[in-house]
């Protein structure tokens, strides 16, 4: 027979009775605090709505018994609990907070969707409501910026209209001729949401009464999902929060760059100059920096008896900018070899003239072997980080006497 579904007709019901008529042990639940012994109930009759259509599951209370999960099991619903209650009647109470906002944000969809499609012809292909941000995903062109203000403004008219949200029923025939928004092949009565004079749309999800309290569509953001669009977006009382949210960064903004709030595009877009410029100089400033420091390393170093200018050092407090650029200019000297580390984090260059004839892989392979860290590189350079940074003198050893062989 299935279970009857009571959201179907009330989305408002928060408190129901109902005949269990069967619990049995089901898989244990993982939750934040551990895993979970769990049992599977199957009612008569329900108002929690189990996780479908892009719409998560309602929580709440089955007696003393935890609701942990609700699925949708064809004609059944089944009630994943944290104890094993007798087979009887039972009293439940839905989580009111998650299944408003819930309602909320599915209906706001709805509204947004119909904006997307009557306005750009871009139809939804998939929603999801997240714990946070809910997203749809549209297929067609790249919608401008433009595109998502327009499709917003037009949900958001229609929500301060407050527009009838009614619940229909039909079949795929009956609702094709009121002018259904996404046409479906499944056979027999179905159900589907009219938000008057703007859309109709086969749904089994919860929905609120009126447009008008889904209070407020906030557009948050565009990406491409594989051939499709994907719009961020928040309602009721999300959208209030992340309105608050965004007006407390932009006061804090505004606080640090002693700016009005118009002014914070022009103020930012020359903080940013000033940074890109900044970086110029200490890039430039890093580079003499390191020639000069090489030129000194190199003229310091005596060459041994195979002709070998060996270059090594562990450096302490160095800048790691200036690391690479040093090596490179103490390789650019004839049989010079370098090996520099920094002791401050283990990252470490080893680099030779081509004519010196060593073999910079082969070294950092018998160094990584005895003090393991992560890297690589080719016969005359190679790069790495050592997991531990207090290994780096005695890395620097090993390599200088594999340098010297």
């Amino acid at each position: 027979m299935g279970t009857r579904r009571l959201y179907y007709d009330d989305s408002y019901l928060q408190n129901f009775e109902a005949r269990i008529l069967s619990c049995s042990p089901a898989e244990p639940v993982q939750g934040p605090s551990g895993t979970r012994q769990a049992w599977e109930v199957l009612l008569d009759q329900t108002v929690f709505y189990p996780s479908s259509g892009g719409q998560p599951n309602d929580l709440g209370l089955l007696d003393e018994a935890v609701i942990l999960d609700v699925r949708d099991e064809g004609e059944e619903i089944v009630h994943i609990i944290d104890r094993e209650l007798p087979i009887g009647f039972v009293k439940g109470c839905v989580n009111w907070p998650r299944r408003f906002d819930n309602m909320q944000q599915h209906t706001g969809q709805h509204l947004l969707s119909a904006m997307f499609q009557e306005r750009f012809g871009l139809p939804t292909v998939s929603f999801h409501l997240g714990a946070d941000l809910c997203t749809i995903d549209l297929r067609g062109d790249e919608p401008s910026w433009s595109h998502l203000l327009g499709a917003q403004r037009a949900a958001n008219r229609a929500i301060f209209e407050d527009r009838a949200v009614n619940v229909r029923y039909g079949t795929a025939e009956q609702l094709s001729r009121l002018g259904i928004r996404k046409q479906v092949e499944r056979e027999g009565l179905l159900r589907a949401i009219e938000i008057e004079s703007a859309d109709l749309q086969p749904c089994g999800g919860t929905h609120v009464k009126s447009s008008g309290q889904i209070g407020l569509i906030l557009v948050r953001g565009l990406g491409k999902i594989r051939q499709d669009w994907r719009v961020e977006f928040a309602c009721g009382g999300r959208a209030e929060r992340l309105a608050t949210d965004d007006l407390a960064r932009q006061r804090a903004l505004v606080g640090s760059l002693g700016c009005a709030v118009e002014d914070l595009p022009v103020s930012i877009e020359k903080l940013a100059a000033e940074r890109d410029a900044h970086f110029k100089s200490l890039r430039s400033a890093l580079q003499q920096l390191a020639e000069a420091r090489a030129a000194q390393l190199v003229a310091e170093a005596v060459p041994g008896a195979n002709g070998v200018r060996l270059v090594a050092r562990a450096l302490h407090g160095v800048h790691p900018e200036v690391l690479l650029p040093m090596v490179t200019e103490i390789a650019k000297h004839d049989h010079a070899v370098a090996l520099l580390i920094l002791e401050d984090s283990g990252q470490l260059v080893f680099a030779q003239h081509p004519a010196t004839g060593k073999d910079m892989a082969a070294i950092l392979k018998t160094v990584l072997a005895s003090h393991p860290g992560k890297g690589g590189g080719n016969k005359d350079f190679v790069r790495a980080k050592l997991a531990d940074a207090s290994a780096s003198p005695a890395a620097l050893d090993l390599a200088s006497r594999l340098a010297l062989a």
